[in-house]
């Protein structure tokens, strides 16, 4: 009963881990968006995720600052430093429920010779591995202006609605 209880409490763990949406804000230095104030209108902003994709990471950082630059009442961006960072040293404690085939090996022998037979054989597995698992995680930076009024040109100045419009998740 204890053996079911457990893998019943893993299953639900794992789901509930694989429900969280990639655009949301990061808890504990953990997974999605923070920002930092520098001056009245320079922010830093960050943005984590697992994997390696540079440029979902890139445009979920662009859309949260399109968002703050709303949310502080400018109507653009100019993005002043940018940077991304894969991280894939990270190792992982996870749970894990499945089963395996493996072979036995047996061995008979007689007087004059040897026979070797395999015998598939499949187990149930539950627990928690430790070691060995790697995780890539990369993280997008972004150092950015606000300004209010018409944009300055150039290739690093953003309307922020557009890109909110253009950049924010559909059906998360």
């Amino acid at each position: 009963m204890k053996t079911k209880f457990s893998v019943f409490i893993a299953i639900v763990v794992m789901m509930g881990c694989a429900n969280k949406p990639d655009y949301r804000e990061a808890n504990n230095g953990g997974f999605g968006y923070t920002e930092s104030q520098l001056s009245e209108t320079q922010y830093r902003v960050h943005f984590k995720a697992k994997g390696t994709d540079k440029r979902k990471a890139m445009d979920y950082a662009m859309l949260r600052a399109a968002e703050l630059t709303l949310l502080e009442g400018y109507d653009w961006f100019v993005v002043t430093e940018r940077e991304t960072m894969v991280d894939k040293e990270t190792v992982e404690t996870s749970p894990q429920v499945g089963f395996s085939q493996r072979y036995a090996r047996v061995t008979d022998c007689g007087v004059i010779t040897c026979r070797t037979t395999y015998h598939p054989t499949t187990q149930f597995e539950t627990g928690i591995h430790v070691g060995g698992s790697q995780e890539s995680e990369i993280e997008s930076i972004l150092s950015i202006e606000l300004g209010k009024g018409p944009r300055p040109t150039g290739a690093t100045s953003f309307d922020a609605r557009e890109v909110r419009s253009n950049l924010e998740p559909k059906g998360e």
